[in-house]
């Protein structure tokens, strides 16, 4: 069995390896302390049957490392550790499609315990949380989508760079605009939005599907008149 284990805690790090190789003694586990070490990583090793990744890493904010990972290896399994026990963020992890959620607070044993849980197919979670498994579908949701649809093309470009885990300085690369528009373009999104952080509009906007940049959508109907 190859494991990945994204944490950048070489203490907590150790002992995921110890409760992998409690069950899996021939284990080949692999570390990283970041998504886009990560990412390097699996571009050369994609043959991972788990992740293991923690959500406060330093290239990422909220759910932005998990979703970049799905992102480009969607048939990856990813199991959350986290120090974070909300049941609201536990849920939020499940219906974005992780296969476990693993506070920090357990023991080895029980580690080892829900590690082979997942690998047998099964979901693993806090005992006393009720997962939901669908995706948010409230009122709140609809709103949401509400606001979004009033952001301009130039936002909704910036808002997909930043749910895929990029700084003001990455998405100016990107964009080719100054740092000091993107930051106005993040402050005004998040007015529109009527949400108060970065971290938070990432949470919330990964319960929906987010719609495509003008440019992005674009290239896609182009692509399928030349097939």
């Amino acid at each position: 069995m190859r494991f990945l284990i994204i944490d950048d805690h070489p203490l907590f790090s150790e002992a995921l390896g110890s409760a992998i190789r409690t069950s899996h003694r021939d284990a080949h586990i692999f570390e990283t302390t970041s998504i886009k070490s990560a990412l390097s990583l699996l571009a050369k090793e994609p043959n991972i049957d788990l992740a293991l990744l923690d959500l406060l890493l330093p290239d990422v904010v909220g759910f932005s490392g998990f979703q970049r990972l799905r992102d480009h290896y969607p048939k990856l399994p990813i199991a959350i550790v986290s120090s974070e026990e909300d049941k609201r963020t536990i849920r939020e992890a499940l219906e974005m499609g992780a296969v476990g959620y693993l506070p920090k607070s357990t023991s080895l044993g029980e580690l080892s315990q829900a590690i082979a849980r997942i690998l047998s197919g099964s979901i693993s979670a806090p005992r006393d949380l009720v997962a939901t498994g669908a995706l948010e579908t409230s009122d709140a949701a609809r709103t949401l989508r509400e606001r979004i649809e009033k952001l301009t093309p130039q936002q909704m470009r910036v808002l997909h760079l930043i749910t895929r885990g990029l700084h003001n300085r990455e998405i100016a690369a990107e964009l080719n605009l100054a740092e000091s528009t993107v930051k106005a373009h993040v402050t005004e999104i998040l007015r529109k939005l009527k949400l108060f952080s970065r971290n938070k509009a990432v949470i919330e906007i990964g319960k929906i599907a987010l719609p495509l940049p003008q440019c992005a959508q674009s290239r896609k109907s182009d692509r399928e008149k030349s097939s």
